[in-house]
């Protein structure tokens, strides 16, 4: 199946895309630090059903650099309503993952008629203060330095640093790695990635009070049970607050179970989109 790749310029800001299939509108983003080729594993057969948009969020992938660009969750969410309404879409159905998975709650809760469906790949939420050191430190100004040298880093950290979002870290395949080092050495990207983490706590605090407005939304919510970055626990909390959702638990999976379980996570994906809302 033809993957179409697209540019659709937002607010002033060229976004990339790749489009593929015909059907319901599906919008799929990336976590943190990723890119629409983060879905490389699940467009093609998500395209079967759907139309899918896989979309490199502001700042990241072949998306348009713009520094200074508002990082906040609502921010972000704000502007990817106006890319559906630059693509012409009522609602959509949305897939996403880490942060992007906060991204698209804040979306729904903000613009719940926009929004049918959420499938959700351990989604950064308000429960998980797991990273907290971690991401108190990327606000520091060491941290800031450091993160801004990322990019420069040794393959062999990187290497390491995505084994560990694998429940099982021979499951990597063949230029996974590139796929989520690849641009970050464009100018722009990390100072927007160190945005993100510079305001986490109070998007965060944001979106804990907005999720009471997710609790009728329908929501599929898929973890790894051996996720490091976003842990369980919290997805079972978070389930608990969407009082509509199901919780999908894959045993030996890791933060990113759609690359590391792909068949599985595609057959889920479609059984949600397709089964009738309850």
């Amino acid at each position: 199946m033809a993957i179409v790749e697209q540019t659709v310029t937002v607010d002033g800001v060229s976004l990339h895309l790749q489009i593929a299939g015909s059907g319901s509108p599906l919008i799929l983003l990336h976590g943190l630090i990723g890119s629409g080729q983060s879905w490389r594993q699940n467009i093609e057969f998500l395209a079967g059903g759907a139309r899918v948009y896989a979309v490199d969020l502001f700042n990241m992938g072949k998306s348009e650099r713009v520094i200074g660009l508002d990082a906040s969750l609502q921010a972000t969410a704000d502007r990817l309503i106006m890319l559906m309404d630059e693509l012409g879409l009522d609602s959509a159905d949305i897939a996403a993952h880490s942060h992007g998975g906060a991204i698209a709650m804040m979306l729904a809760a903000r613009h719940p008629d926009r929004v049918r469906k959420l499938i959700l790949f351990a989604p950064a939420n308000p429960f998980c203060r797991a990273r907290y050191p971690v991401i108190r430190f990327f606000q520091t100004r060491f941290g800031l330095w450091l993160g801004r040298r990322v990019p420069k880093l040794p393959r062999a950290i990187h290497e390491k640093a995505l084994a560990r979002m694998y429940g099982d870290p021979s499951k990597v395949t063949e230029g996974t790695l590139e796929t989520y080092t690849e641009g970050l050495d464009i100018p722009g990207t990390m100072d927007h990635v160190l945005e993100i983490l510079g305001s986490w706590f109070e998007d965060m605090r944001q979106l804990k009070v907005e999720l009471s407005r997710l609790a009728q939304k329908p929501a599929l919510l898929i973890w790894g049970d051996l996720d490091r970055a976003v842990n369980l626990a919290s997805g079972q909390s978070l389930s608990s607050v969407l009082t509509r959702s199901e919780l999908l638990v894959l045993p030996g999976a890791g933060h990113l179970p759609f690359e590391e379980m792909p068949e599985v996570c595609n057959l889920a994906m479609r059984e949600w989109l397709a089964a009738p809302a309850h």
